[in-house]
């Protein structure tokens, strides 16, 4: 007999009734420490303070109005992302699958606008995700995501992750866009080189392709620069966020400038939910905080000293793990041992990780976490990785 809850989901046996920063607590009273923040989402911890407040202020004041009237509070989180970043314009979501669609949407309507209907393809790469409506995973392409699902969307070109001559083949005169994520994160926490998005920008500058980023995962702070791209010292011309933009609550949004955005005039998207006054007066707060360079240099600087004690940690256990990946606090262990084994070990340890594709175990922890924290975290890894290494009874 089918569950009341349909089940999509492989959950683990835990269930949490309360959080408090980088903690979590079960129905049983068991304190874990969180390295997954919600795959990304709980950026600032679990029951922030500032992001309650937040929240219970405009909870008190007005819940939902939709699209049809101003929202203020949507007014100034657009302003000051659009202060922050490359971005003249902002559209706001619940989530990155659904800003995804607008992604696909804004290129193509950009180009149709401009007389060129036919140019309707979408570069993008293998180990991508973008999210699971039927848009998102043609996008992606993966047969992990897209089997059963057919037929798909067309007008997506999916090519290998790295090969600069397949790339630079596949770009033409029907190439609308090119789709990436600066770091894949369920792909594996596969980077993208500095010189890689430097070189896809220059390539879409040559040819009028636009530029589109997904940074739902990587953005907001993870990598220690608000957005990820940051680091290359390019722009894009759209981009896909969410997950930790809401700290929590869901909240996504595409940024874009004026003339990628051009085609998008009134009628021609819209949301019922997208940028309600408690999304965004979250957001709001979320930004105040992450955006701070000060904030930022700490996550950099954490994100360092996890890097240096989990390349330690791989050192001191090469049947275990092979290498770290990532950047900031958006790291992964490729593992020798099956990933899904160092999951339940760890939290057989109460740790929480996520698995992610390559057979890399990711770590996620909030931006918020401590140094001692960080310090508990791997020894806690290391417990689970001696837990692995032992031989059975």
């Amino acid at each position: 007999m089918i569950p009341a809850v349909l089940p999509t989901y492989n959950r683990a046996p835990l269930a949490f009734e309360r959080g408090e920063g980088s903690w979590l607590i079960d129905t049983e009273g068991g304190r874990y420490l969180d390295l997954t923040s919600g795959i990304a989402v709980n950026a600032l911890g679990h029951a922030h303070p500032a992001l309650v407040a937040a929240l219970a202020d405009q909870a008190g004041k007005l819940w939902h109005v939709s699209n049809l009237y101003r929202i203020p509070e949507q007014e100034r989180l657009a302003e000051a992302l659009v202060e922050k970043t490359f971005a003249d314009t902002v559209f706001f979501t619940n989530s990155g699958t659904e800003a995804a669609e607008l992604a696909i949407k804004m290129v193509r309507k950009y180009w149709a606008d401009r007389g060129e209907p036919e140019r309707v393809e979408i570069v993008a790469f293998e180990g991508a995700f973008h999210g699971r409506s039927t848009g998102a995973i043609a996008a992606a392409g993966g047969e992990k995501l897209t089997k059963g699902f057919g037929p798909l969307m067309p007008g997506f070109r999916h090519l290998p992750w790295g090969d600069h001559e397949a790339l630079r083949a596949a770009v033409g005169p029907e190439t609308a866009a090119i789709l990436v994520e600066p770091i894949q994160g369920e792909g594996g926490i596969r980077p993208l080189p500095d010189a890689c998005l430097k070189g896809l920008r220059a390539l879409c500058d040559t040819n009028g392709a636009l530029l589109v980023l997904d940074e739902v995962q990587c953005g907001m702070g993870r990598t220690g620069r608000l957005f990820a791209h940051e680091w290359s010292g390019i722009a894009p011309d759209v981009m896909m966020v969410a997950k930790g933009i809401g700290g929590g609550f869901p909240l996504g949004a595409v940024l874009a400038t004026e003339r990628a955005a051009s085609g998008m005039t009134a009628g021609t998207h819209g949301s019922t939910y997208g940028g309600n006054p408690l999304g965004c007066a979250v957001g709001l707060k979320v930004m105040e905080i992450v955006s701070d360079p000060a904030f930022l240099d700490a996550v950099a600087r954490k994100g360092g000293l996890l890097r240096q004690r989990l390349e330690g940690l791989v050192a001191t256990h090469p049947e275990i793990f092979e290498s770290v990946r990532g950047q900031g606090l958006m790291l992964g262990l490729k593992c020798r041992a099956a990933a899904a084994d160092v999951v339940a070990a760890a939290r057989a340890e109460a740790l929480l990780t996520v698995p992610a594709a390559d057979n890399v175990v990711r770590l996620l922890p909030p931006l918020t976490i401590s140094e001692s924290e960080i310090g508990e975290a791997v020894d806690r890894l290391d417990r689970a990785a001696a837990r692995l290494a032992a031989p059975a009874p």
